[in-house]
């Protein structure tokens, strides 16, 4: 049931995916892949604050040690009785009371420390591998982005790491004091008697069996609980993303039963995940049961025909006690555990993606850029076995006005997405100045290009700060110059706080054709030697697209423009049209030229003029 929910999810639209159409990144395993080497990765990442965990441990081996020593000393106090005298040696009891008192407090003391010291280290530990986990998401390529619901990259950010967080935080001391505990208690009984050792000891393989059965039952359900959250994360930020886009379709059942449907697995999933695991801790007590009655039972005997000191036979049956205190707590952290793996094992996962292609050896820094772009028999596929561009080769001068033209889905913005080393070209090669850009360090290539692309993108902050984030150290006057040329400064006026009126990303305060001069004053405050528009004027009204255009044209004289538009009159005056059909370059020219030509273009301004009419 569960793969034909997931078959029927990958079939269903996504927002926000990739233009090209991408593929789900990770696999959809029902288990952790790796256990042993997850959790060998999550203890080095672990034991990078040693000096903490280290005088932790300590502390536990502390702690482990006292309770090792308590029964020993209830045994001795049960010895101050002297059965032949029929009298009690008080001198001897009082002072085992006392010591046993003393160790109980100590041990509160030393467990109170070892705990608030493990519970910082948790704390830094997962801050450390949040921010790890979002810097490495700065350094991935953009195709992981396209291919990767933004949801699920969220959950695994949020939910994943502070399920981690939790299961260090209460499991690392345990875990530690249960192995010394076991360890302490196991010498300790065979000093006293080898027979009510064994006796203890028949809990260990029953232990150990009902570990294994509910292992292998429970850790493909914690999975894919751990999946289906971070599915849910995605629905619920598609749905908030999209939610015009959802109520104009009436899709508000769809996107429901969608949302319920996904819940439902994760309860199925949690449910079954916390019914293993909790099956271990009856079981556990009952095992726990049994060996202490056989424990009394053989030390009776021992006691009554072999001469065993009552003492000893208490504190075999204290033991037997503690001795599967540690197995209880293995057993109580089982479910954490197994969570934190397949939380930890999604983490890993991105840690492990590969990061943008790393800058050559020989990668080189360029400044006074003239910006001249020249493609060579480029060709580019997202999907391999399905190009997107076929041999484009062109050559832009500096200063000239570019503009590629074509149908949806032809490839334009994918060429520009190459220019920017968005992606890496499959072949050919792409040159600015005269080098492959493949030979010019990220850095100095970013400062190279202003972009303003389809999809407008603001952050939360002013105005002031939204358009001066493309160059932090410009003035304010510097901004204003930067609204005032791409005609945004009058309706900022306009705003209550004016260059000072927050934003947000998220929200709607302003309008579609506001939010792109905001994005066209930031690219023009960047002062880059290439301009490129992404139908950057797509969503303003025919005057403001006017005075935009008039204001680039100014801005041009030292620049290279490209410009990709689906609106023909606003490139009329480009120095040279490519004309892009099927991602191959079919014509190119000036308008004039492709006008004389009488090929698609031509064919696409008749369209127009005939509509017009």
């Amino acid at each position: 049931m569960a793969d034909t929910n997931q078959r029927k999810r990958a079939e269903m639209p996504r927002m926000g995916g990739p233009k090209v159409g991408g593929v789900a990144r990770f696999s959809n395993n029902e288990r952790a892949k790796n256990q042993k080497g997850t959790l060998i990765r999550l203890m080095s990442v672990y034991m990078k604050f040693k000096k903490p965990v280290i005088a932790a441990v300590v502390l536990t081996l502390m702690s482990s040690g006292i309770s090792v020593l308590i029964p020993l000393y209830v045994g001795k106090a049960f010895n101050a009785f002297v059965p032949e005298l029929m009298q009690v040696d008080l001198g001897m009891l009082y002072t085992m009371t006392a010591i046993i008192v003393g160790l109980y407090i100590t041990n509160w003391v030393i467990n109170t420390i070892s705990s608030v010291t493990i519970l910082k280290v948790s704390q830094k530990l997962v801050s450390a591998l949040r921010s790890e986990l979002f810097a490495k998401l700065q350094k991935l390529p953009l195709g992981f982005f396209d291919t990767t619901q933004r949801g699920d990259t969220m959950s695994r950010l949020t939910n994943d790491t502070d399920t981690i967080s939790g299961t260090i935080a209460q499991s690392a001391t345990q875990l530690a004091s249960a192995a010394l505990t076991l360890i302490g208690s196991l010498v300790v009984m065979l000093s006293l008697s080898v027979t009510l050792t064994l006796t203890v000891l028949v809990c260990v393989p029953m232990v150990f069996l009902l570990t294994k059965v509910i292992a292998s039952r429970s850790r493909g359900n914690f999975y894919r609980q751990q999946r289906a959250l971070g599915e849910l994360g995605g629905v619920i930020e598609e749905s908030i993303y999209g939610l015009k886009m959802i109520k104009t379709f009436s899709k508000e059942d769809a996107k429901l039963e969608e949302f319920k449907e996904i819940n439902e697995e994760l309860r199925a999933s949690g449910t079954a995940a916390q019914t293993w695991a909790g099956y271990m801790m009856p079981l556990m007590n009952i095992i726990n049961n049994l060996t202490f009655a056989i424990t009394a039972t053989v030390g009776g005997i021992l006691c009554a025909k072999h001469g065993l000191l009552i003492g000893t036979a208490v504190s075999f049956m204290t033991y037997s006690k503690q001795f599967a205190t540690p197995l209880n707590s293995i057993a109580g952290l089982f479910n954490n555990i197994q969570s934190a793996l397949a939380g930890a094992e999604r983490v890993f996962e991105i840690l492990d993606e590969n990061e943008e292609t790393p800058d050559s050896e020989n990668a080189v820094s360029m400044d006074n850029m003239r910006g001249e772009i020249e493609f060579k028999n480029v060709c580019f596929s997202y999907i391999p076995g399905r190009p997107v561009l076929k041999n484009i080769s062109f050559r832009v001068r500096p200063g000239e006005n570019a503009a590629l033209v074509g149908e949806t889905g032809s490839g334009k913005t994918t060429i520009i997405n190459l220019l920017t080393r968005f992606y890496d070209a499959d072949s050919g090669e792409i040159l600015l100045d005269g080098v492959n850009i493949r030979d010019i360090k990220r850095e100095s290539l970013e400062k190279c290009f202003s972009v303003v692309l389809q999809d407008t993108c603001l952050f939360t902050g002013t105005i002031l700060d939204n358009i001066r984030y493309s160059r932090p150290d410009a003035s304010r006057d510097q901004v204003i110059e930067a609204a005032r040329l791409a005609r945004a400064d009058g309706f900022i006026r306009r705003l209550p706080n004016g260059y000072d009126t927050m934003v947000s990303g998220s929200r709607d305060s302003l309008s579609m054709g506001q939010r792109q001069l905001i994005a066209i004053a930031r690219a023009l405050l960047h002062s880059s030697p290439v301009l490129v528009l992404d139908e950057a004027t797509g969503s303003v009204d025919t005057k403001t697209e006017k005075d935009i255009q008039r204001a680039l044209l100014n801005l041009m004289e030292n620049r290279t423009d490209i410009t990709i538009a689906h609106r023909l009159s606003t490139i009329r005056d480009a120095d040279n049209i490519i004309v892009i059909h099927n991602g191959e370059i079919c014509e190119s020219g000036t308008h004039a030229e492709l006008m004389a030509l009488k090929g698609r273009y031509y064919a696409a301004n008749m369209a127009i003029s005939e509509r017009s009419d």
